[in-house]
Order: C-alpha cells, then sequence, then structure tokens
C-alpha cells in the first residue's frame, strides 16, 4: 500500500493508496491507519478474532508461537499497540523492547527452551511480512535449517538483533 498525501487549496488532507481494488481515498492518517490496524493479522489476534496458541498476555503485549516456526521454540512477542515496524520505533519506546525481551526469555524458559541457544530479533522493512512489531524469539538455533538460518541471520539487511536495535534507538535523538 503506497501513500500519497495531496494538499490543494488549503483543503484537507487526502490520502492516496493503490491496492488490488484501485485506488482509494481516505480523508486523513488516522482513517488510513485504522483501515491498516483493521487489516492487521496480529491486531485481529490480540483483539481476540483471529485464534493462536497463546503463551502470555497483559495490558503491554501478547506473546503466541509463530505459524512457521524456525525452530522447536519459535514464538512472537507483540506489543498490543499498532507498532509498524522498528523504523516506527522512538527513544522512548526502550522499555517497552526491554519488556517484551524479558517476557520472552521468561515464556521460552518455562517452555523448556535453551536460553544460551536463543535469537531475539526484528525483520527489517521491507522484509516484514506483517506490517506490527513483532520480536521473534527462537530456540535452539543450532537446530535451525540452513533456509532458516539466512531468514534469521543477526545485523543482516533483513534481519536485526534486539541489541542493535537498543543501541540504534539509544544513539537517537527522538
Amino acid at each position: 500500500m503506497t501513500a500519497v498525501i495531496t494538499i490543494a487549496n488549503k483543503l484537507p488532507v487526502r490520502i492516496f493508496t493503490n491496492s488490488s481494488c484501485g485506488l482509494k481515498s481516505f480523508r486523513n492518517i488516522r482513517e488510513l491507519s485504522n483501515l491498516q490496524m483493521s487489516n492487521c493479522i496480529f491486531c485481529k489476534i490480540i483483539s481476540g478474532d483471529t485464534p493462536a496458541e497463546i503463551f502470555h498476555q497483559d495490558d503491554k503485549m501478547i506473546i503466541f508461537k509463530d505459524i512457521k516456526p524456525a525452530s522447536k521454540h519459535h514464538f512472537l512477542a507483540v506489543p498490543r499497540e499498532h507498532i509498524p515496524n522498528v523504523n516506527s520505533l522512538s527513544k522512548n519506546q526502550i522499555p517497552l523492547i526491554n519488556d517484551l525481551i524479558a517476557k520472552s526469555k521468561e515464556v521460552l524458559a518455562d517452555k523448556g527452551g535453551n536460553l544460551d541457544d536463543t535469537r531475539l530479533g526484528f525483520h527489517l522493512p521491507p522484509f516484514n511480512s506483517v506490517s506490527h512489531l513483532h520480536l521473534h524469539v527462537i530456540s535452539p538455533v543450532s537446530e535451525m535449517s540452513f533456509v532458516s538460518s539466512l531468514v534469521f541471520k543477526p545485523n543482516s539487511w533483513w534481519f536485526t538483533s534486539v541489541d542493535q536495535i537498543l543501541e540504534k534507538l539509544e544513539k537517537s535523538k527522538l
């Protein structure tokens, strides 16, 4: 979905997006954002409209099994707030990322995962399949297939470690 904002003659902002149904028009960014959230599979899981194997949920996050696991233990930690991706994060969201990490490790340990053989990270746009921030928690890394080890290769163009994201956020001014 590509958004183009057009302002003409001081009229309200119009947003046009290309979709399989043709050109669509939205009155403002909030209307576009609401549509994106209503189409978001993770938002549907959070609301209970779509089933998932849920391991944990609280007022900040939900943690559930990945539908295409890369190893014996592979789940996603997803904030309840619809954050499109890691590039949408700001410095004030570092506590949220730390909470996702801590609770994910706790759930992994409860499920019998090996914390010493774990990969935690995020896909980078445009390589994220769902436009809702989600932390991948994978263990044991040593049992991942060759293809999975490439898909979840840390600090590549398509996947980044939690340490790299936290470092980037610490250095950011926003």
